[in-house]
């Protein structure tokens, strides 16, 4: 094919599409599937039961689709699918999933994951995601759609993470993110909303007060936290305040992050 470099190693029933782009020195795995327009950029390592989807950019020394980071790994089936238009910045590590954790790692359309961030077995990450330089997503992670997650911070596993949420950098998370909550500081303390992307994304006055409102109830209501969030569902009617209650109200047994 005329968009494989020649250096490029492609093993025998990786399927490439003809728009498809491999640069040099480049390892394309026997079980990978490239759709239209991907592009992987030299010496980048695509290996593993791996589908990127269309658009999607591959740079320089990303290992992509390598078997989990985790001692109960024993080679069952584990796969890594990554969605459309994503941008992979050079040293990136994503991993297929494990057989505790449902076998697939999933990663959705238009994120942006800059230079050594790292997303573990099993974490399933929404749309327009982003993860800057060396942050590290762990095991069994969700990270909802729209969240972005500052450099050099870390997401302990089987934490979630509501959508339009906000990680600063340096941080350290342990327990689950309210949709559109603010973290930061060392060990992760819940410190508002994340009013700026809120208001990037044209969301209208009325919600945005909705929603600070909904965060003084849940930093200083009475009850436990999710106390307070059920009344907040029985109170509210805004779709986003109904969010939050709907993710909190759904906890998995973790904790979530309170306000500090």
């Amino acid at each position: 094919m005329g968009n494989i470099h020649p250096s490029a190693v492609i093993e025998e029933g990786a399927q490439i599409a003809a728009s498809a782009k491999v640069g040099p020195f480049c390892v394309i795995g026997p079980r990978v599937v490239l759709h239209d327009n991907v592009e992987v950029k030299s010496h980048a390592i695509v290996t593993g039961d791996t589908e990127v989807g269309e658009g999607t950019v591959i740079f320089s020394f990303a290992v992509i689709g390598e078997i989990p980071q985790d001692l109960k790994f024993k080679g069952e089936a584990s796969r890594l699918e990554i969605g459309k238009r994503n941008r992979i910045r050079e040293h990136v590590t994503m991993n297929g999933g494990t057989e505790g954790g449902g076998g697939v790692t999933r990663i959705g359309d238009d994120g942006l994951f800059m230079a050594g961030c790292h997303i573990a077995h099993d974490a399933i990450l929404g749309d327009r995601v982003i993860v800057v330089n060396n942050a590290a997503v762990a095991g069994h992670c969700i990270i909802e759609d729209d969240v972005l997650i500052g450099g050099l911070a870390g997401i302990h596993q089987f934490v979630r993470i509501g959508r339009g949420a906000i990680i600063g950098a340096v941080t350290m998370v342990t327990n689950d993110v309210i949709p559109y909550g603010l973290v930061q500081a060392p060990r992760g303390v819940l410190d508002g909303l994340n009013l700026v992307g809120l208001k990037r994304r044209g969301v209208t006055r009325a919600d945005i007060t909705a929603l600070r409102a909904a965060f003084q109830m849940l930093a200083q209501g009475e009850g436990t936290f999710h106390d307070r969030a059920r009344r907040l569902g029985e109170e509210t009617s805004s779709d986003y305040v109904r969010e939050i209650v709907d993710f909190v109200l759904a906890d998995t047994g973790r904790h979530f992050l309170t306000p500090g």
